[in-house]
């Protein structure tokens, strides 16, 4: 059986996405990976042996924020029609692959586009440069959205990565899918004896991520606060952060783990699709503070290995943590949720859905 991966783009590393991506090239480590634009330089020896196929848009990897119309025609000139299995990885594009005629479409989804669907506007205003060009961008949003959910046609069988996302998944596709968990390294995030001191945030410093509340947040507080990733919105943290506040950029995997072992908590402000950083905090021993919405709310256990604040305010987040430093969390318990989530758990699932999916007409 020929079987190719389709990922909508490689461009910024390991990432929650590109993890899952790991794991199914584990599980089938000769296929191909198809995917519309690759920036090898941002993956280093992440992906060793790896045959990387891309689209006619790669001499423009460059400019992907700005090629957002060209998006569907490259998706769709991938030549996939001598394989027998294709599975798409996707947050956007790579569901709409079209395979060969007589051959099976299985796509994890991460999510439904979520600058068609969801954040549209955050989307808008974050990549486009000019009034004009947020205009044109846009105005060919409901255009997307339509091609977007009619190509939901092209995948046999769904699965969404949490009930969250299944629900999307219904709402904008009509389509039914199956729940399989993303992989977490459970081994790579162990506990430590002790932590430090510091409350700790893991993200890409994007709009839609609201980082911004917990920087004004733990300013007020006057609390520790440290911030990895990076993003557009670096500046504008960097502005608003007071001293209590240490915004690292981008760390190496190491750095990232040592930090998760030694937090006092994980802080998350956002709503996430599934939100694998987490679920890594518990693994490493450490509860997690995070908004009630999305997929934190099947990740964290209340009152057992985290807590939820109601509204997307610092104030709430504020109140959040006033609420945590008057608790205690066992970081047995922590780690034992995250164990739900282990990337052998997830090959296991997988391999069984597709295999019956296979045995299917």
């Amino acid at each position: 059986m020929k079987v190719a991966l389709v990922h909508d783009y490689l461009m910024q590393g390991i990432r929650g996405a590109e993890r899952v991506l790991v794991a199914l090239h584990s599980i089938y480590p000769d296929a191909p990976i198809y995917t519309l634009l690759y920036e090898p330089t941002s993956f280093g020896d992440a992906l060793p042996d790896w045959e990387v196929r891309t689209s006619f848009l790669q001499p423009l990897r460059r400019l992907h924020k700005r090629l957002l119309w060209l998006m569907p025609r490259a998706i769709e000139s991938l030549n996939l029609r001598d394989y027998d299995l294709v599975i798409s990885s996707s947050s956007a594009w790579a569901k709409s692959a079209i395979p060969g005629p007589d051959a099976t479409h299985l796509c994890y989804c991460h999510s439904p586009a979520r600058f068609l669907w969801s954040w549209a506007d955050e989307y808008i205003n974050s990549a486009a440069g000019s009034r004009l060009a947020r205009a044109l961008v846009r105005r060919s949003v409901p255009r997307l959205r339509r091609w977007d959910a009619r190509t939901a046609s092209r995948v046999h069988h769904f699965v969404a990565n949490s009930k969250t996302v299944q629900q999307r998944i219904r709402n904008y596709f009509d389509r039914d899918s199956e729940v399989i968990y993303p992989p977490v390294d459970t081994g790579r995030f162990l506990p430590a004896e002790a932590d430090e001191g510091y409350f700790l945030l893991v993200s890409a410093l994007n709009p839609y991520k609201r980082v911004d509340l917990a920087v004004e947040a733990f300013k007020d507080l006057r609390l520790p606060l440290v911030v990895i990733g990076d993003g557009p919105e670096l500046g504008k943290l960097q502005r608003l952060a007071g001293p209590t506040v240490t915004l690292l950029g981008r760390c190496s995997d190491d750095e990232v783990t040592q930090r998760m072992a030694r937090c006092r908590a994980f802080i998350m402000p956002q709503e996430e699709d599934f939100g694998i950083a987490a679920v890594e905090a518990q693994s490493a021993g450490r509860p997690v503070i995070a908004y009630r919405a999305g997929g934190a709310t099947e990740t964290v256990i209340e009152d057992e290995t985290g807590l939820f604040f109601e509204a997307q305010t610092p104030a709430a987040l504020a109140e959040g943590v006033r609420r945590f430093e008057k608790m205690s969390f066992s970081k047995q318990d922590c780690r034992q949720n995250a164990l739900r989530f282990d990337t052998g758990r997830f090959v296991r699932e997988w391999q069984e859905f597709a295999d019956e999916k296979l045995r299917q007409p």
